[in-house]
């Protein structure tokens, strides 16, 4: 194989509400913590444990906005992003990294039922296709000439 591929797929539970950042009067990051488990037994004592492992999420412009409007804590989602580690310096000048999970699309499994704020929210997000508009097509095809 010749390429490579950064890719992540989550699915975990919000740890804090999404929180907005806004550069212009357009763009703007949403950032969240999603808390992913581990569960297994352990052999030597038969004790059920469980690890938690803490996805620091980035969304950004109008997918950020739906996270925010629609995403509580607590509420489960579904994650597809790339990782991306970012170099800072600190107060004392000290050099520090943050990897972050960039995410290009997501799904909000938490049914509007468990959902604490009574509003519906929309299943599925793309991202990249949030502008796009929907055009429906004719469902049959009469000219057609595949055998299925």
């Amino acid at each position: 194989m010749s390429g490579t591929l950064n890719k992540v797929m989550l699915i975990g539970h919000l740890g804090d509400e999404v929180k907005l950042h806004y550069f212009d009067d357009k763009n703007c990051v949403g950032r969240f913590p999603l808390a992913t488990n581990e569960t297994y037994t352990n052999k030597q004592t038969n004790e059920r444990v469980t690890n938690t492992e803490w996805h620091n999420v980035v969304v950004r412009n109008r997918a950020a906005e739906i996270c925010e409007k629609y995403l509580s804590k607590g509420d489960k989602v579904y994650i597809e992003g790339r990782i991306k580690t970012r170099k800072w310096q600190d107060d004392k000048g000290n050099d520090r990294y943050s990897t972050e999970i960039h995410c290009t699309e997501f799904t909000f499994l938490t049914t509007k039922n468990e959902s604490q704020g009574g509003t519906s929210m929309p299943s599925t997000q793309n991202t990249t296709e949030s502008t796009k508009n929907v055009v429906s097509e004719p469902l049959d095809n009469e000219g057609d000439d595949l055998p299925f």
